[in-house]
């Protein structure tokens, strides 16, 4: 996909200090970002459940963009708020752009399905939604449609008698334009789909048969309206704002929270969903009713909302899905017996998730809850999900009488409600809650444990770029670092006293803060690369990120790389930055790796002198990405890898495979767009490489399988 934001490159010679020839704007790069997503729908190389799934992915991600970002454009718009973008668009301007990508967006999974449909029913899986059933399979359809169905449906007439109807957000419906057949009278009626009733419906038999609900519901309506003639119909989605946005004033945080939950489902109409085909009749009373001039209006010929597609990627087929996989559990905590405590004093331990068990982060407090001398344990909570092991430890430890401290994140966008329901079970069992701060979100994955050893006390900390999250763990790569250092326990101790009574730390001693002081230590470490490329040193900056949006962070990148710094940047999702431009960015790269599982770990490295990678290479790890929120308006923390081991695993084994990827990497252009790296002659898979070579972390020596590969930069590899 060309990104939408493309600028000629001649424009960039004549216009160096426009923000538009230096900046990409972050909402297009995000909807360039869900394009490479889509693309993997079309990827032959994968399997074709798989394909469907990245597809689904791709829905989701969308409706979440249009539900927040383009509701908060919208917002401006509404409120006369004309701030501009990085790139000097004013949200009207930018609200025109999106919806032409959208558009485009929209086109390109309409056309993904119709290729994967195709497929499916020659592997074995029909969509019946415009197919004819044989006979057996249509009366078992029809069965279970009158005995399943049209119990939960509530039809309701469009009438001066009948209000119209609230839509809920996500809300899937049809309309119905009907004729009574005794008089000839005409009416319209609404039939909204309860979110508890599937998406798509596997027909009842041996052989896969899938038909989407609203097409079911359709095709035996006259059931539902005995004694009318179906004139005309259409499926329609809503998606509603769905932003959040609280009061710095706010009394009773929980209280605000609740009462905003429920505001947000009935938030503004952001987008309206139309069947190509939808009756016009019905058509003009919904867009009468639901639409507004700051609504996108998406008119679809067979694919209404791309997300409900994850239900037929669930089919048993696992000859259509990517070989199943389990991750390792780390050899160094086995070797001791599963003693958490005792593996993390011999030395510091990196674990790399979803290849390594998040079951050991579990374990970590599981042990911290039955182990006698631990007396103490603190622990923040973003996203916990809504099967979490790592509450039921938390509340495991208070019931035995630890001291715990849980702080319960109820900004974490979409978690708001199940943060709530934690929160007050922990409350219940003893845990003492904290909010955080009301402006700030606690973003820093964080636990603390304190151990009574002997005659004086033992920190112990875990610290990650990820969430303690059941689901994501198992397709999320991240990191979890686990360490017994005295220094980076007293910083976690101060971390947790500044969110839990607003105590700022004056110092620290390795950890950096925010938004005290982690900016700072990015601008330091970056300006100490520059001062060395000025003095003929070796200069390098090697970087992965979710995000990178930051102007002070992308200018100070920029200027890097105009002293000569050479500049990797793996940046999995929106990059405001301008990679490769001359004069301005030629000695920067960046690409994106999209694949089977989803980048998110960040990790900082920074040359110091000599050639990266090597052992004076400064390495952090860090759970902000480089975006003004999270430098700014989040407590995040970045962690300095001082252990030998922990440091070369991280450099040398997952910040250096990411950078040699070429199966699944999309490399940034100057005009924004970006395209997929050639495979080359000696192609290779990051994601392939850390499933199939022995454990690179929790332990320091190879396994028995053999030793780890050793991974080295080709010359013109990155």
């Amino acid at each position: 996909m060309s990104s939408q934001i493309a600028v000629p490159l001649d424009e960039f010679y004549e216009h160096s200090a426009d923000s538009a020839a230096r900046y990409i704007n972050r909402e297009l790069s995000w909807l360039e970002f869900n394009t490479r997503v889509l693309a993997e729908a079309r990827n032959e190389s994968y399997p074709l459940l798989e394909r469907l799934r990245f597809l689904s992915i791709s829905g989701s991600n969308l409706d979440e963009f249009m539900m927040i970002r383009v509701a908060g454009l919208v917002g401006q718009v509404q409120r006369g708020i004309d701030r501009v973008s990085i790139d000097g668009q004013s949200p009207t301007q930018q609200i025109a752009a999106i919806r032409e990508a959208v558009l485009e967006i929209n086109t390109r999974q309409r056309a993904a399905w119709t290729e994967l449909r195709g497929l499916l029913g020659d592997a074995g899986i029909t969509i019946a939604d415009h197919v004819r059933v044989e006979p057996s399979r249509y009366t078992a359809l029809k069965n279970y449609f009158l005995d399943e169905i049209v119990p939960v449906l509530t039809p309701q007439a469009l009438d001066p008698a009948h209000p119209f109807p609230f839509v809920a957000n996500e809300g899937l419906g049809l309309l119905f334009t009907l004729t009574r057949e005794k008089d000839g009278a005409q009416i319209v009626e609404m039939v909204l789909v309860p979110s508890a009733l599937p998406r798509w419906v596997r027909v009842p038999g041996d052989k896969a048969v899938y038909i989407s609900m609203e097409r079911l519901i359709c095709r035996f309506a006259d059931h539902m309206f005995p004694g009318f003639r179906i004139e005309g119909d259409g499926a329609f989605r809503v998606l509603r704002d769905s932003d959040i946005e609280i009061e710095e004033e706010a009394e009773d945080l929980v209280r605000t929270f609740r009462s905003a939950i429920q505001r947000r489902r009935r938030g503004q109409v952001i987008q309206l969903e139309l069947e190509e085909d939808f009756d016009p009749v019905a058509e003009a009373v919904l867009l009468d009713q639901l639409a507004s001039d700051e609504t996108t209006i998406i008119r679809s010929d067979g694919l209404i909302g791309a997300k409900g597609l994850s239900d037929i990627v669930d089919e048993d087929r696992p000859d259509l899905k990517f070989p199943s996989y389990s991750p390792r559990y780390p050899e160094r905590v086995l070797e001791h017996d599963g003693d958490c405590f005792a593996a993390i004093r011999e030395k510091d331990i990196i674990i790399h998730h979803p290849y390594e068990s998040f079951e050991v982060v579990v374990d970590f407090l599981r042990q911290a809850a039955k182990d006698p001398d631990v007396v103490a344990i603190k622990q923040t909570l973003y996203r916990a999900g809504n099967q979490s092991s790592v509450i039921t430890a938390l509340i495991a430890a208070a019931e035995a009488g630890k001291s715990v401290t849980a702080v319960v994140e109820l900004k974490a966008r979409f978690d708001e409600e199940q943060n709530l329901l934690w929160a007050s079970k922990l409350e219940r069992a003893g845990v003492q809650v904290i909010y955080g701060f009301v402006d700030w979100k606690t973003h820093a994955k964080v636990s603390l444990v304190l151990r009574r050893e002997g005659t004086r006390f033992r920190t112990y900390c875990h610290f990650g770029t990820g969430n303690y999250h059941p689901v994501t763990t198992k397709i999320y790569t991240d990191l979890s670092y686990f360490t017994a250092d005295a220094k980076l326990g007293r910083d976690a101790a101060r971390l947790f006293n500044f969110v839990t009574g607003y105590v700022e730390p004056r110092k620290t001693g390795q950890l950096a803060i925010s938004p005290i002081g982690l900016r700072a230590k990015i601008y330091e470490r970056v300006d100490k690369e520059i001062e060395n490329a000025r003095a003929g040193k070796p200069a390098a900056i090697w970087a992965k990120l979710n995000s990178l949006t930051d102007q002070g962070v992308i200018d100070r990148l920029y200027a890097a790389s105009q002293a000569g710094v050479e500049v990797q940047l793996v940046i999995r999702g929106i990059c405001c930055l301008r990679a490769g431009v001359p004069g301005l960015s030629e000695n920067i790269r960046v690409k994106s790796i999209i694949g089977r599982f989803l980048e998110h770990s960040r990790i900082w490295a920074f040359a110091n002198g000599v050639n990266i990678p090597s052992a004076k290479t400064k390495v952090y790890i860090t759970s902000a990405d480089a975006m003004s929120r999270n430098l700014d308006r989040r407590v995040e923390v970045m962690v300095p890898l001082r252990n030998k081991t922990v440091h070369d695993q991280v450099l040398q084994q997952v910040l250096l495979a990411n950078l040699l990827d070429t199966e699944q990497s999309w490399e940034q252009q100057p005009d924004g767009a970006y395209a997929r790296m050639e495979p080359g002659d000696k192609p290779f898979n990051c994601h392939r490489y850390f499933m199939t070579n022995p454990s690179l972390s929790g332990r320091g020596g190879a396994l028995e399988a053999g030793a780890v590969p050793k991974l080295a930069l080709r010359k013109g590899a990155v």
